[in-house]
């Protein structure tokens, strides 16, 4: 039997496809398309000017996570937990792999300011979630 999800995680979920858009914007503006050949081969799959496939990209990522929540998490649907795991594991994959592409440069990486959001966001839906 699923556990309904309770109304801290449905306000911790809602603020990390939040956070996830605030990092969307960041990488967006900071053209993480142009440094990061993952971001330019997604990009590349929406069409051939790289802006506007990444904006395209988030804006279909932000919008996958609005779902999540409306459909999945707030009536505590029973496939809720599943997404709300995918999207901590992804955040936090995310908020990490920047901060690491930052360490490795030595200097501020496209995305890298708000991942700390990211992985804050994730982790503390994660603890909420494992207290059940």
């Amino acid at each position: 039997m699923a556990i309904p999800t309770s109304p801290v995680e449905r306000r911790l979920f809602l603020a990390l496809i939040g956070a996830q858009a605030l990092h969307s914007v960041e990488e967006y503006f900071t053209r993480l398309y142009d440094v990061f050949p993952p971001a330019r081969f997604i990009s590349g799959l929406f069409t051939t000017d790289l802006r506007l496939g990444f904006a395209a990209f988030n804006v279909a990522l932000v919008a996958l996570g609005v779902w999540c929540y409306a459909a999945r998490v707030r009536p505590s649907h029973p496939g809720a937990a599943g997404w709300i795991w995918f999207w901590v594991v992804l955040e936090l994959g995310n908020g990490a792999g920047h901060l690491g592409l930052a360490a490795i440069r030595g200097s501020y990486y496209p995305g890298a300011a708000t991942a700390p959001l990211l992985i804050a966001a994730a982790a503390t839906l994660a603890y909420r979630r494992s207290k059940g």
